[in-house]
């Protein structure tokens, strides 16, 4: 509903060139829905200026501390996170007001001479050397590399995406990976040399999808923020999510979750009502990965299950999230993942 306050809501945003830019794009169409100016509050998290890598510093939080500091202080009255960022217990104080349509979940490889992983690793002279701050996904290349019977060196880094897009353009690395989601939101997708397949590389629980979040208490803005939630995705991510949380892992542990949504033909009765009541649902595919850094050991393993067409259904996803972390704990999950987050 449009509104004629013309105090300008202030979105807080991460100062990155990416964070910026997906920001922006929410800022539009908070805009267009309420008719009020959005003005960006540019915030520096403690994960912008550590050098450390992720996985020394933790990971969980990281990114998004400062932006809830500043909402609880009433400095900004909304914020824009990359989903994956987010740890996934919720504070009472703040909500989760929409899930956007979530963007290409993949995983990017930029290579030099655009060349593929098949390609890059098939030199037996030469071990490919391939950049990204992610134990998750260093796990799931070298165990690719093994798969094909190929060696790799996986380097960590850290940096925006131009410092890590230099690496490979100086000369310094073979390859870096990075999200499909925020190449596309920066308009560099067409640099990717190959879009790795989930059924190789899972991306990150989350990953493509934003979170836009506010005070609990301001209801008002929390409903009309949530026009720009989109179902399908709030349901795929909450069940990756679930099986992170299950698992008791941080968002840089090196697990790995996908939820797939297709329509159903299977019709389900809602508390046994008659036939007239049954309403259609939608089928979710969870898969999950956990592995060593070296690729040496992985637990793969995927669970469906069949969610009501009603954008309030969260409990199945979850539930299938936490039922799939129980099997891979029982696989030796546990201990693939080093110290789990309490």
């Amino acid at each position: 509903m449009k509104d004629s306050t013309n105090r300008p809501l202030r979105l807080g945003t991460r100062r990155s060139a990416l964070a910026m830019a997906q920001s922006g794009q929410v800022a539009e169409a908070v805009r267009e829905l309420t008719g009020r100016p959005v003005e960006l509050v540019e915030i520096t998290t403690y994960g912008d200026t550590s050098r450390e890598h992720l996985a020394q510093i933790g990971g969980t939080g990281v990114f998004v501390s400062a932006l809830r500091d500043a909402l609880l202080a009433g400095d900004i009255d909304f914020a824009v996170h990359s989903l994956k960022d987010l740890p996934t217990a919720q504070p009472e104080s703040l909500t989760l007001a929409a899930i956007p349509v979530r963007e290409d979940p993949r995983d990017a490889l930029i290579a030099r001479d655009r060349l593929t992983f098949e390609e890059l690793t098939a030199d037996p002279d030469r071990v490919a050397r391939i950049g990204t701050g992610s134990p998750r996904r260093m796990a799931q290349l070298n165990a690719w590399a093994r798969a094909l019977g190929r060696h790799i060196e996986t380097v960590p880094i850290r940096g925006n995406i131009d410092t890590r897009i230099g690496f490979v353009e100086k000369g310094e690395l073979d390859a870096v990976v990075l999200a499909a989601a925020g190449l596309t939101r920066i308009g560099r997708i067409d640099e990717a040399a190959q879009l790795l397949s989930p059924d190789v590389v899972l991306p990150a629980p989350g990953q493509g999808a934003l979170a836009i979040e506010c005070a609990a208490a301001n209801a008002e803005l929390a409903a009309t923020l949530a026009e720009l939630d989109d179902p399908e995705t709030r349901a795929a991510v909450t069940a990756e999510r679930s099986l992170l949380a299950a698992l008791e892992a941080g968002c840089s542990a090196p697990v790995g979750a996908l939820a797939d949504l297709s329509p159903s033909s299977r019709l389900r009765s809602s508390r046994g009502r008659p036939k007239a009541g049954e309403q259609a649902v939608t089928e979710l595919h969870l898969r999950g990965v956990v592995g060593t850094t070296d690729g040496s050991t992985l637990v793969q393993l995927s669970t469906t299950g069949h969610v009501p067409a009603s954008p309030d259904e969260t409990s199945v996803p979850q539930q299938l999230g936490r039922e799939l972390a129980v099997e891979m704990l029982a696989k030796g999950a546990a201990g693939l993942m080093g110290e789990r987050a309490l």
